[in-house]
């Protein structure tokens, strides 16, 4: 199932980006051909333009073509005028001396008559120059307002072009905010499962240690004899459980990663399941721990018998009258309320100082017995099951004497016991809580 998930959720963000590089390509095409329309209708435009300033350079060069040809046949007209005139006034010469006075008037009355008729041509010849001029002036000013209207159309596609790239820019940055934005959110999601299973992981070891106290509780209540080869044992035991434990932990971390899309469901049920199976072994540790009070308690009364039969002796640390608080109830009240005060003074006077570099370390949560006096004063401190870290449990031992007094045993409690024996779990997270 969770294979089939996982390619399930593989094939989906394939497809999201597949679709996701399929719309990247058609913007991409669509930017493309409207870069080459554009740049196509300003070929065009400009080609248009060309061809434009063709025409007219032509229109002009034929006007101008067409101006020299007239000034050249006026020339010649006139030049053709001249020869006439003078070839006329040649012939006329022979007959125009017997009448000298009136050919003398007729020339100069003639003379007269070109002089002003070739000040006319001349006139006329400066106005069509004058006008030539004009036309070339105002052909000059269109050809510019050609080039304004072209350079204005030009700079209204850059700005268009600009505009179109700005707003590019825009929406690709705003689809990066919102792919980083989903990025962050799955991040957070990893991370929130990740703290879930940790969690789980945790209340499954404190489960273990629990039941393996219980269980070393019930060894040493069965072999009281062979307590120190138990104890051995158990510690042997609880380094290959702890060994174990992180093994486990390793490969939960492992399989972190591959159980996101269904990690929230199952630490949903595994923490119904947990508080289920946790209130049951509850439960059942209470009943464990009541038959393990009431057989070191005839243990203790037998042991009692044997030593008042016995002959009198010297007081030894094992003639002493022993109690013990393993668990977290008792048939004693008193017992279970000192236990309680005394844990509570360790976990309330900031001794995690004395152990925070120490439990840095990857470790196992020791279990530890101290054996307290009737006076407040520490008989013993052994453990169980050390951290694994000869560190942390020298700083343990500190925090233990750093508390020194402990407060006397109460009368009722007294009158029972000259020593306790208290047994917790070790755990450090911001503080210590002795489980």
């Amino acid at each position: 199932m969770l294979d089939a998930a996982r390619q399930e959720a593989a094939r989906e963000e394939a497809a999201r980006q597949e679709a996701q590089r399929l719309q990247a390509a058609q913007r991409e095409a669509a930017q493309r051909a409207e870069a080459e329309r554009q740049a196509a209708v300003q070929r065009e435009a400009a080609q248009r333009l060309q061809a434009q300033q063709e025409a007219e350079r032509q229109a002009a060069a034929q006007r101008e073509a067409a101006q020299r040809a007239e000034a050249q046949r006026e020339a010649e007209r006139q030049a053709t005028a001249q020869r006439d005139t003078l070839q006329r006034a040649q012939a006329q010469q022979a007959a125009e001396r017997q009448a000298a006075a009136q050919r003398e008037a007729a020339q100069r009355a003639e003379a007269q008559r070109e002089v002003e008729r070739q000040a006319t041509a001349q006139r006329a010849q400066a106005q069509q120059e004058a006008e030539r001029q004009a036309a070339a002036q105002r052909e000059a000013a269109q050809r510019a307002e050609a080039q304004r209207e072209v350079e204005r159309q030009a700079a209204v596609q850059r700005e268009a072009a600009q505009r179109a790239q700005a707003q590019q820019e825009a929406d690709r940055q705003a689809a990066a905010q919102r792919e980083a934005a989903q990025r962050a959110e799955a991040q957070r999601e990893a991370e929130r499962l990740a703290a879930a299973q940790r969690e789980a992981l945790q209340r499954a070891q404190a489960q273990q240690a629990a039941e393996r106290q219980v269980a070393a509780q019930r060894e040493s209540a069965q072999r009281e004899a062979a307590q120190r080869e138990a104890q051995r044992e158990a510690e042997r035991q609880a380094a290959a459980q702890a060994q174990q434990a992180q093994q486990a932990q390793q490969q939960a971390a492992a399989r972190l990663e591959a159980e996101r899309a269904d990690a929230a469901r199952q630490a949903a049920e595994r923490q119904a399941a947990a508080k289920a199976q946790a209130a049951a072994d509850a439960a059942q540790r209470e009943e464990r721990l009541k038959a393990i009070g009431r057989q070191l308690n005839e243990e203790a009364d037998r042991r009692e018998a044997a030593a008042r039969a016995s002959p009198p002796t010297l007081p030894s640390a094992s003639s002493l009258r022993r109690g013990r608080m393993f668990g977290r109830s008792d048939a004693n009240a008193e017992l279970v309320r000192y236990a309680q005060a005394w844990a509570r003074k360790i976990e309330m006077n900031m001794t995690f100082d004395l152990v925070r570099e120490p439990a840095k370390q990857p470790h196992t949560d020791p279990i530890v017995t101290v054996a307290m006096r009737a006076d407040g004063t520490v008989e013993s401190v052994s453990f169980v099951r050390g951290s694994g870290v000869p560190a942390l449990d020298e700083a343990i031992r500190q925090v233990i004497q750093s508390q020194l007094p402990y407060p006397p045993f109460p009368p009722a409690l007294a009158r029972d016991y000259d020593v306790i024996e208290i047994r917790r779990t070790w755990v450090f997270d911001i503080a210590i809580r002795l489980n």
